[in-house]
């Protein structure tokens, strides 16, 4: 299905998130059962995470920390008072029949996030946030349908892991803006320390509802039944089934024109491979999860000066640090972004080496081009990179005062990657030695007496003839600099008589 563009769509989409993040603590939410992916199936559990007759949960300080810390950040209303519901249905990896939740009091509410697209495709959308609660996680079902029988098994392993659910107000209006934000909220709860908020291994797992307004011609809107889409391993895939559905639920409601209202609200997975959502069940009501007050588990309560002392600890947002790297550096915002982007540890590096060359475009475009495609390909973190950020500034330098051109300096540098060895060493085992104001003067001087018909183009004001003799200096001399070379030649073709 084809979608209509943003301009000719004849309805307004309206989409909020529901965003579920696994904290990053050493223990479960209520027992001493250790958080960590990647174990064998049914290895990380306990009598308090099965469910298990006579068992008693404790709270896990930790994880209530970071979940404030996080909230704070997204500018919630902390709460001084909160407490624990049951939240009760009965899937297959849920094994107490019930999931240790918030209902009626969260920890926080009414925070806000904006949705910035550092390309322009739309403007700044400021995306208020419903709540933010704390809930423990279910256990993972593994269906193998390979044999040509169903196959369905139960890793316990993440059953009790503390989760943070974000729960956005419907205030996005197309899937793009949809992905950007959720990529502002995965780089800001990473920069917090709260999660890694890695999606393959479901640490950041993402529901998305929506459902279209249609203008009627007597002047009415109609509402289509809200969607809630399922099964998104990644944002792309996020942006791609509400792609999908936008169009699916208005050819829907131009077959049987029904609203809001007239039909339950659906929940249908997301089919990446065949580029679908499908039906999957009616989506439950707050009454059918039954919820009441949990009663093995004492309210949680928090002192003005606490809010204020983790309000006070909070470190530099992503969005205030892409601010200050343009103001500070004079950066484009894509290139604050794409900095910013990669994490605090490469942007640390970033502003080291800005300082060391004084110039925050030339250290940005050798971050991006040269010191980001290098991470990439070697699949490294910037911790692990071989040449520090002095070590760059030093081949920066040496390029600036003309010791040898970019290209030359991007050689160097590849060398010190792959060697471990200085910009000194690798310039001295490479035979580059910078070239007396002499000997290229008269290198130029040759260049042009042998050349006359390239003299000859430039004088009719074909300046672009001249990089012919740019090649044959780079021949005679390899260490000669380009664009000294360019600037020399032309000043002496223009010293010449005119023909």
């Amino acid at each position: 299905m084809p979608e209509p563009t943003d301009n000719a769509a004849p309805y307004t989409t309206v989409i909020g998130l529901e965003v579920h993040v696994q904290l990053l603590t050493k223990t479960k939410l209520f027992c001493s059962c250790e958080n960590r992916f990647g174990a064998p199936p049914n290895t990380l559990t306990c009598p308090v995470c099965l469910g298990l007759p006579g068992s008693l949960p404790v709270m896990n300080r930790e994880a209530f920390r970071l979940a404030v810390r996080a909230a704070t950040a997204l500018d919630c209303t902390i709460a001084e008072f909160t407490k624990w519901d049951r939240k009760n249905y009965f899937y297959p990896d849920l094994p107490k029949g019930y999931q240790v939740s918030q209902f009626d009091l969260p920890f926080s509410e009414h925070g806000q996030l904006e949705a910035i697209d550092p390309k322009g495709a739309f403007e700044p959308r400021m995306v208020r946030i419903l709540r933010v609660h704390l809930e423990e996680d279910a256990g993972k079902s593994m269906h193998d349908e390979s044999a040509g029988t169903a196959d369905s098994r139960i890793d316990l392993n993440r059953t009790g892991t503390p989760l943070l659910e974000i729960v956005s107000e419907p205030d996005l209006r197309s899937p793009a803006e949809a992905r950007c934000w959720l990529g502002e909220l995965r780089l800001l709860l990473v920069y917090l320390g709260v999660s890694d908020c890695n999606m393959q291994e479901g640490s950041l797992r993402v529901d998305a509802n929506v459902n279209l307004h249609i203008p009627k011609a007597d002047g009415s809107l109609a509402k289509t039944p809200i969607v809630e889409i399922k099964n998104m391993n990644s944002f792309r895939s996020v942006e791609r089934a509400l792609t999908y559905e936008v169009v699916r639920q208005y050819e829907e409601w131009q077959a049987t024109g029904k609203e809001l209202g007239s039909a339950p609200k659906q929940t249908r997975g997301w089919d990446d491979a065949a580029g679908i959502t499908r039906g999957q069940r009616h989506k439950e009501e707050s009454s059918d999860y039954r919820y009441f007050p949990e009663p093995d588990l004492v309210p949680v309560t928090l002192t003005v000066d606490e809010i204020a002392a983790i309000r006070e600890g909070m470190p530099e947002s992503p969005r205030a640090l892409r601010k200050r790297l343009e103001e500070t550096w004079k950066i484009p915002a894509y290139d604050a972004d794409v900095l910013v982007g990669q994490g605090r540890a490469l942007v640390e590096y970033f502003e080291t080496l800005a300082r060391l060359v004084d110039d925050g475009k030339v250290a940005s475009n050798w971050m991006q081009q040269d010191v980001l495609r290098t991470l990439n390909e070697q699949g490294i973190a910037i911790d692990a990179f071989p040449v520090a950020a002095a070590g760059l500034a030093d081949v920066i330098g040496r390029v600036k005062k003309g010791d040898f051109d970019t290209s030359r300096g991007r050689e160097i540098f590849a060398e010190m990657i792959a060697s471990g060895r200085s910009a000194e060493e690798v310039v001295a085992a490479m035979g580059i030695a910078a070239v007396g104001d002499d000997e290229l003067m008269a290198l130029c001087r040759e260049l042009v007496e042998a050349n006359p018909k390239i003299v000859a183009d430039v004088q009719s004001g074909k300046q672009q003839a001249a990089g012919g003799l740019i090649g044959q200096a780079k021949k005679k001399n390899p260490n000669v600099n380009p664009g000294q070379v360019r600037g020399l030649c032309l000043k002496i073709i223009g010293e010449l008589p005119a023909p």
